[in-house]
């Protein structure tokens, strides 16, 4: 990454759950491809609530960075927007324009909000 200046190899083990498209996992890749870092991990994924799909953690075991993928409700990323410095939703599939247009209004106070839509084609 020469924005950030950040070269490394990543060795990545993914662990998908049953109900997971390929779609979907595929942006989970994506997603780690782009925050790269070295505390950056997967989590637990589908099957967990508590975890984002990837996070950073310092040292101090404070969440930096929390990664969505796909269209979380509201009180999921503000309760996310709440406990990282910077949250991250990567929406994709033909729903994705609708499902932010029902969200953006609700999340006007998440000053530490990025939303990216991945488009369907």
């Amino acid at each position: 990454d020469m924005d950030r200046g950040y070269y490394a190899d990543h060795n990545l083990t993914i662990a998908r759950h049953p109900s997971e498209t390929d779609e979907r996992m595929m942006v989970r890749v994506l997603a780690f491809a782009i925050h790269a870092a070295e505390r950056l991990e997967f989590g637990k994924g589908i099957s967990d609530t508590e975890e984002p799909d990837l996070w950073e953690k310092d040292y101090t075991d404070a969440i930096q960075t929390w990664i969505e993928v796909g269209q979380p409700d509201d009180r999921r990323l503000l309760k996310a927007c709440g406990r990282s410095d910077k949250v991250y939703v990567y929406s994709y599939a033909s729903a994705s324009d609708v499902w932010w247009k029902q969200m953006n209004s609700r999340l006007d106070r998440a000053k530490n909000l990025c939303v990216r839509n991945i488009p369907a084609e």
